[in-house]
Formats: structure tokens, C-alpha cells, sequence
């Protein structure tokens, strides 16, 4: 790793193991040179970027150099108005009204480590010697607007952490009205675009297609990241598969409205941008204020999607998750809203506690309903204070009830929600986000609390404070079940008020901050109506989400899969619920239902109590399994075999490599039953291919370089709904 400075040439070059990144000068304008295998740093890198004079209508933005027009430039942050007709990657409005600015270079620093954002979750470093900063520092020089452009690379890690932060330097406030953390011109256009598409109950399902002329975009205007696509897209090269070709992905440490766009234009170059939506958005910057945009997290990779995913697994898991879960192994947990929805006590959690011991499961998790007078969803957010009718002794004589079990007390809370139907409401009903005048649109009977306020803040700090030092609470499930509308906040100027959204999410992340530095034990999870907010952002302070609210089997496949492009299985809660699926009605044995929730933090959503004992065997063995796997699952390396996306969608394999390459657990899932199926192959991957490894449960031997050529033989299933998973081990080297 290092970053390479070519004074005379103007020439930066930004080195990893295997990945170069290189950005030269073009007459003050830093222009993007090149991305993808790592250049040899004693090789003339000069000369990356071919100046081409066009007709008339491409303006030159250098008259001594009729060969350079921003039109035609491949820039690294583009502007407005100067000659660019492509979309820009920010836009500024000044005091007179102009929308016009022309950033120039103006200096450099390469600095040791990597500083914090202010404000924002971004990946870290724990040794200075790991990563190398450059920041370009760019001015405008009649309004005074400086940005900075920072890079930070990577020693072990084919990626490069991009943000940008605008400083006032003028003497007249201007406007913010796009700020993008990271834009890359291709110099060509052969390219497939993929994005994580879906809803409520479907997340993260897989889109690929190829790119054409004009803009293709992934965004969310919902105030969160959003069920509807996850801040992340990818450019494949058309030949790129899971294993092979080039694949460049982006990712984007946010969890608010983001955009990401690949625009082709009239020459087939693509630009790829991506950072905080400019819909509604706007920021004013008074003189001497700096404004700061979220962090863009972009990966390379030549070994295909597979080697793209391991990377950002990797760097999520070790470099942005923080505290002691980090690396500690996620305990199994049983949650009661499928077994008892808002209808319990506290006789009826014990018993199912007792029931959860008894299958040596380690931490129950009381879910919605335990509060205020929450019978249904229709009131009670935010008086977060104890119902005495269903815990007559309240959450600490609860918790001490499970804890005499030998199990762990957790706790499910909605803080950024406000019933309309609650005291709080009653009290402050200016503290809910809305316009003056306006109709308030309610979803699930239930408004959006203003986390721009302090006031509000700190109401919820002292309430969830309170409840967490009150009862031995190791885990808390925080969710947010509702997109956001009639964007306003009361205590917002005029002039301010399209500032809303971004500061409500600066104010959640100021909120998870306090909390999470207050109790560093609790192993927190986000949720929002499951993976509605599932983002590298809320990965900072929250190590895992709740994956979906659908947690039947075959569902969980395709989204268990999308969500693996990007995000580590260690963040991803994975549960067994009751069959008929209270999602899609559909019955799967409980053994397909658990080796699916294995692949996963595994959980159980559903009444304990009413099982079977041939139930509680299968569950106890599951339990028992996953006790002696889970450090591989969470914290081995993952390869996709078969995608559920692709062909018919029948059959859908991974597995799971320790990093010694030692020890692998390999899963296969068939939905249907086919007749007379054909023989089929499974060829595997991660392994020594030099080493000798033995499947326990089918009594084979097997070399490494067989079982990824050739394949395992897999067995005749003659149902519908199979799941094997098979434990491979080293047993000679």
C-alpha cells in the first residue's frame, strides 16, 4: 500500500495489494487516469488519458489547449456550468443567485492514517500503518469555496474510501444543491449495471442489465435507505461472473435519501456517481462553516462478484463494525412477536424462556407491546414507560425470570416513532416531523419523532437510558417502521428547512452514538420493518440487522443471497418462524426452515411451548449444530455456488471457508421436486486444492482440487424443500 506523488507529470498514484488507482492534473482539473489491477509504480504512467480536439459544440475550458473540455474530460469531481453538460457531482448556488463555480487544484497532503468523520459513521483504522490518506484540496477562487477531495487506500483491502468536505471561505454565504460523496468517469461504456432492488418482505433481490445511452439509477427519496434499493450498485464487465472478470462496486455509509447513477454519454464514457439525493435537498453554508458528506466505499475486484463481496465482507466486519460484538461470536436468541404478537404476560415469556433453555437456546428477546397501553399498533410510541397490566413487576423482575433460565434478556424498541395516540403526542405534538397547515400522513397510526431537534434527543437518551440501567438487558432490537413525509421540522428556519432530512439522520447517528458509548455491552440490532435500513451506515453502531419480516425459507434464499453481495453474514439476523409462513402462507420442514437461519445469525420467531418432541430434537440438534459452526458462518469467508436468481431459481448452494481454508461448510437448498432429475455436480470452492478433506456426514475423502473441478456428486431428491449442509474438514495437508 502507498500513494505515489509524480510532481512533474501532476500524476497521483494510489497502490493496494492488487488494485491502482491513478489521478493526474489536466491544467488544474483533477482528472481520473485510471482504476482497476494494480500498476507497476516504476512504469511511465503517463499518457492514461487520451485529449481528443471535438466540434464546437464541446466548449474548451483551457483556450491555449483546444484538446480539453470538461465535456470530454474524465473528471474525479465534476461541476456545474463551465462546460460539463453531464450530470455534476455537486452544484452550488451563491449569494447573487449563480449557480456557476470552477474548482482548480490548489495543494495536496498524504497523510498517515485515516481521520473520523465528523458526525458520520465511516470505516476505520486501527493501525496508521494500515491505510494512507490523500486529500486534494480545490478552490473556487471568486467565491471562495474550497473542497476537499479524500482518499483513503488500503493495505490489504482492494478499496478506497472516498468523501468530500465543502469549507466557506468567502465572505458571502452560498447553497449547497448537490453534494455527492464519489464520481468516477469511465473511458468507455462496456459495462453491466447491478443494483439490490425489492420491498417490504422482498428485499435486496438482484437486478443486472446492461447499461445504455443516457442515466441508469438506483435511489431513495423515503427519508431511509429504504427497502426499495440498498445504497450499493456495482458496474460488471459483461463476461464477469462470480468468480471471474472485473467488477467495480460502490457503497455508500448512509442511511438516509442517496442516489447512485451510471449516465453514458455521447462518446461511450460512463460516469458513476453516487452520495446524498439531491431531491429536496439543500444546505446552507454561511461564511467560515464547512459541510461534510457521508463516506463511499468503492471496490475492485478481477476475481468477479464473489472477490468484490469477500472484500467488502471483510472490511465491514473488521473496519466498520466497532465494539466488543465486533468479533465475538452472535448468540442464538428466541424473539416472541410471531408466538404471541401484543398478546402476553409475564407467565407466558417465562414459559417460553423455559422452553427456550430447555433447546439450549442463550438470549430471549421480548418484542413490541411491553409498554405504555400497546395492545395493537395504534398507540403508545414514545411513552416508553412499562404496561403493569401484562408485567405487573415490570421489565427487571421479567429479565431476572429469564435470566434463571440461563438465558440472556433482550429488548425491542421503536424511538424515532410517535403515536398520535400517546401521552407524549398529547404533550409535544410539534415534535413529530411536519408542515404547518398540512394534513400529517400516518402510516401504521403512527408519525416520524423530529431527530433534528436536541430537545427531542435528549428525551429519548434520558427515556432509553433509564429502561437499559433499570433490568440486565444484553440485547436491544431497535426499529422504524414507517417512511417519512411532510418533511418539515418547527424549529427549522425557512431558509433551512430542505436541510430536514439529512439532519434528521445526523441526529439519529448523534442518538446511536451516546447510546452505544453509554452501554458498550449491549448487543444492539437495527431493524425497520426488517431490512428497510440495512446499510453500511447503521452497521457503525448496530453490527447486525434484521435481515426481513419475511422469514420463510424460500424467501430468505434470495434475500439472504442479494444481501450477501455487500454485507458480511455476521450482520445478518436469520430466523425459524411457524409454518404456514405468517408472511406467504407456505409450509417448509423445519429442518429446511433452520438450515436457511443457519446460514445467518441464528434466531427463532415463533411459540416454543407448543413443539413436539420430534420438534425439539430437530431443534435441539439445529442448535447444537450451529453452536460448533457459528464462528465459521460469521466469521468465514463466503462463496455462492448457485443463485436463486439465475435459471429457474430451483436450486441455490454457498458455503462458508475458515481463513486457514481448514475447515468449510457447504449448503444446498432445492425448492421443488424434480422427476427423474438428472445427476448433478456441486463444485466447490475456497479450498486447498492440495489438501485432503473429509465430509462427516457421508463417510468421503475427498482432495481439494477434485472437489472444485469436479464437483461433489449430489444425492436424488425426491421432495420438495431439501436442504443438506455438510461439514468438510482438513484431514491431511
Amino acid at each position: 500500500m502507498a500513494i505515489f506523488y509524480h510532481e512533474q507529470e501532476g500524476l497521483f498514484h494510489l497502490q493496494s495489494r492488487d488494485m491502482s488507482y491513478v489521478i493526474q492534473m489536466a491544467h488544474g482539473y483533477p482528472a481520473h487516469a485510471y482504476w482497476g489491477k494494480r500498476l507497476s509504480e516504476q512504469g511511465d504512467l503517463s499518457g492514461l488519458i487520451q485529449h481528443v480536439e471535438r466540434c464546437s459544440f464541446i466548449p474548451n475550458s483551457v483556450p491555449e489547449d483546444n484538446s480539453i473540455s470538461l465535456d470530454t474530460l474524465p473528471q474525479e469531481y465534476p461541476q456545474y456550468g463551465t462546460g460539463d453538460f453531464r450530470t455534476p457531482a455537486y452544484q452550488v448556488q451563491l449569494n447573487d443567485g449563480t449557480r456557476v463555480t470552477e474548482l482548480r487544484y490548489v495543494a495536496h497532503r498524504i497523510l498517515k492514517g485515516k481521520q473520523p468523520l465528523a458526525g458520520l459513521p465511516a470505516v476505520y483504522a486501527e493501525d496508521g500503518d494500515e491505510v494512507q490518506t490523500l486529500e486534494l484540496e480545490l478552490s473556487d477562487d471568486n467565491s471562495g469555496l474550497t473542497v476537499v477531495l479524500s482518499y483513503t487506500i488500503f493495505e490489504t483491502f482492494n478499496a478506497i474510501a472516498r468523501s468530500v468536505n465543502f469549507i466557506n471561505r468567502g465572505k458571502e454565504a452560498c447553497r449547497l444543491l448537490r453534494a455527492l460523496s464519489a464520481s468516477v468517469d469511465f473511458q468507455d461504456a462496456d459495462f453491466e449495471w447491478l443494483c439490490l432492488h425489492g420491498s417490504w418482505t422482498r428485499e435486496r433481490h438482484i437486478e443486472r442489465r446492461a447499461i445504455g445511452h443516457g442515466g441508469t439509477s438506483a435511489a431513495s427519496r423515503r427519508g431511509s435507505s429504504s427497502h426499495q434499493m440498498n445504497p450499493f450498485i456495482a458496474l460488471l464487465r459483461p463476461n464477469a461472473d462470480e468468480d471471474q472478470g472485473d467488477v467495480y462496486g460502490f457503497s455508500l455509509v448512509y442511511s438516509g435519501n442517496f442516489e447512485a447513477e451510471a449516465q453514458v454519454d455521447q462518446f461511450d464514457t460512463t460516469r458513476v456517481s453516487i452520495g446524498i439525493n439531491a431531491f429536496d435537498f439543500s444546505w446552507l453554508l454561511l461564511s467560515g462553516e464547512s459541510f461534510q458528506t457521508p463516506e463511499a466505499i468503492m471496490v475492485y475486484s478481477s476475481e468477479g462478484l464473489g472477490g468484490m463481496s469477500r472484500t467488502y465482507h471483510k472490511l465491514y466486519r473488521t473496519r466498520l463494525c466497532r465494539g466488543i460484538h465486533r468479533d465475538r461470536e452472535r448468540p442464538i436468541l428466541v424473539n416472541n412477536w410471531e408466538a404471541t404478537y401484543f398478546d402476553f404476560n409475564a407467565e407466558k415469556i417465562e414459559a417460553i424462556a423455559t422452553s427456550a433453555a430447555d433447546l439450549g437456546i442463550e438470549l430471549f428477546v421480548l418484542d413490541d407491546g411491553w409498554f405504555g397501553k400497546r395492545d395493537d399498533d395504534t398507540s403508545s410510541l414514545g411513552d416508553w414507560i412499562v404496561d403493569h397490566n401484562k408485567l405487573p413487576k415490570g421489565l427487571a423482575d421479567l429479565a431476572d425470570r429469564v435470566k434463571r433460565q440461563g438465558l440472556q434478556f433482550g429488548l425491542w424498541f421503536e424511538p424515532e416513532m410517535i403515536s398520535p395516540d400517546s401521552d407524549l403526542y398529547r404533550k409535544h405534538p410539534d415534535w413529530c416531523l411536519h408542515a404547518p397547515e398540512r394534513r400529517q400522513t400516518e402510516a401504521r397510526k403512527q408519525l416520524v419523532l423530529d431527530m433534528s431537534r436536541q430537545d427531542v434527543r435528549d428525551y429519548l437518551f434520558e427515556r432509553l437510558s433509564g429502561i437499559l440501567s433499570a433490568a440486565p438487558i444484553t440485547y436491544i432490537k431497535w426499529d422504524m417502521n414507517r417512511n417519512m413525509t411532510e418533511i418539515g421540522s418547527v424549529l427549522a428556519s425557512a431558509e433551512r428547512q430542505s436541510e430536514t432530512a439529512h439532519r434528521y439522520i445526523l441526529g439519529l447517528y448523534e442518538l446511536l452514538e451516546r447510546l452505544t458509548e453509554r452501554f458498550p455491552e449491549i448487543l444492539f440490532e437495527s431493524c425497520s420493518g426488517g431490512g428497510g435500513r440495512f446499510d453500511p451506515g447503521m452497521l457503525y453502531y448496530m453490527p447486525q440487522t434484521w435481515t426481513s419480516d419475511d422469514t420463510d425459507a424460500v424467501e430468505r434464499l434470495k434475500i439472504q443471497y442479494g444481501t450477501s453481495l455487500v454485507y458480511p453474514i455476521s450482520t445478518m439476523g436469520a430466523h425459524v418462524s411457524a409454518v404456514p409462513n405468517h408472511q406467504v402462507g407456505r409450509v417448509t420442514p423445519l429442518k429446511t426452515r433452520g438450515d436457511v437461519a443457519m446460514s445467518g445469525n441464528l434466531g427463532y420467531e415463533l411459540d416454543l411451548t407448543v413443539f413436539t418432541e420430534e420438534e425439539k430434537v430437530v431443534v435441539r440438534r439445529q442448535v447444537s449444530v450451529y453452536k460448533d459452526i457459528r464462528s465459521l458462518v460469521q466469521q468465514g469467508d463466503l462463496y455462492r455456488l448457485r443463485s436463486p436468481f439465475e435459471g429457474s431459481g430451483n436450486e441455490t448452494a454457498w458455503m462458508f471457508v475458515s481463513e486457514d481454508r481448514r475447515e468449510a461448510l457447504v449448503c444446498y437448498f432445492q425448492v421443488l421436486a424434480i422427476p427423474n432429475a438428472p445427476l448433478k455436480r456441486l463444485a466447490l470452492k475456497g479450498l486447498n486444492p492440495e489438501w485432503t478433506y473429509s465430509f462427516e456426514d457421508l463417510g468421503i475423502l475427498y482432495r481439494g482440487d477434485r472437489l472444485m473441478q469436479s464437483g461433489l456428486h449430489l444425492p436424488q431428491f425426491h421432495h420438495d424443500y431439501v436442504s443438506q449442509c455438510w461439514n468438510v474438514k482438513v484431514v491431511q495437508e
